[in-house]
């Protein structure tokens, strides 16, 4: 395959950028992308050039990492499928394809393709956990979860923080990242004692940070590589109506 790639190029996080066109040639249909770009780096590092700074580590639809616009859709064309695992053969021959790193005023570009997402990390500063006493860990069985609650948290805990949400929402809104988040953890027993300050601490980071507010485009769940629902959104928000109504205030 051959292929032009127009690329967000940006050296330093304060420098202005520019796309800059390169031609692939000899590309595999069963690379995966980031391969093609492993590819096209080994060939700028030949020329003496900087390679094209990306972030990326499992390479296996887990740690969320290989994030980057590909023709205006984040992660890509395919569906429930991260960068990492999009493979040449959506494409064709001859495309041309524009890759750009995630467009959000929360997520800062650093170089390149690659984004500051410190402010995920923030909100789940804020409460994204389940406080315990040190010490040996207890039984599991001591505390039984019912089946339903356990595979609906389950489902809210594949999310893997890539950020595809809030790229891919034209407000740059971070409810569904937040809310998954949020409602896994409120959903086991484990999870109770701190369910209120818990909601309300994540959703006011959320809210603090630069981030949009949400107007249920559903944007953010057509592009999520774990395929979230909106639905997790609607839960977040009553938790929080309901905290707010008993006087919870942020720890």
């Amino acid at each position: 395959m051959k292929l032009t790639l127009q690329v967000w190029r940006q050296e330093r996080a304060d420098a202005p950028g520019s796309l800059q066109t390169y031609v692939v040639d000899d590309i595999s249909p069963d690379e995966s992308f980031l391969e093609m770009l492993d590819v096209l780096n080994e060939r700028l590092e030949e020329k003496g050039e900087r390679p094209i700074a990306f972030d990326h580590d499992c390479r296996e639809g887990i740690c969320g990492a290989c994030s980057m616009m590909v023709n205006g859709q984040a992660h890509g064309p395919r569906t429930r499928t991260t960068t990492c695992q999009l493979h040449m053969r959506e494409f064709d021959d001859g495309d041309v394809i524009l890759i750009e790193p995630w467009r959000a005023t929360a997520f800062p570009v650093i170089q390149d393709l690659m984004v500051d997402r410190f402010a995920f990390d923030r909100i789940i500063q804020a409460g994204g956990y389940i406080s315990v006493n040190t010490g040996s860990a207890p039984e599991a069985n001591l505390m039984m979860v019912p089946k339903d609650d356990a595979d609906l948290a389950f489902d809210g805990a594949t999310c893997i923080g890539c950020g595809a949400c809030v790229a891919q929402c034209p407000n740059t809104a971070a409810q569904l990242y937040t809310a998954a988040k949020i409602g896994h953890l409120n959903l086991y027993p484990q999870g109770q004692p701190e369910r209120d300050e818990r909601t309300v601490g994540m959703v006011e980071q959320m809210e603090s940070e630069l981030f949009g507010s949400c107007s249920n485009f559903r944007e953010c769940e057509a592009v999520c590589p774990k395929g979230i629902s909106i639905d997790w959104i609607a839960r977040m928000n009553r938790d929080y109506l309901k905290a707010k109504l008993k006087g919870v205030n942020r720890r």
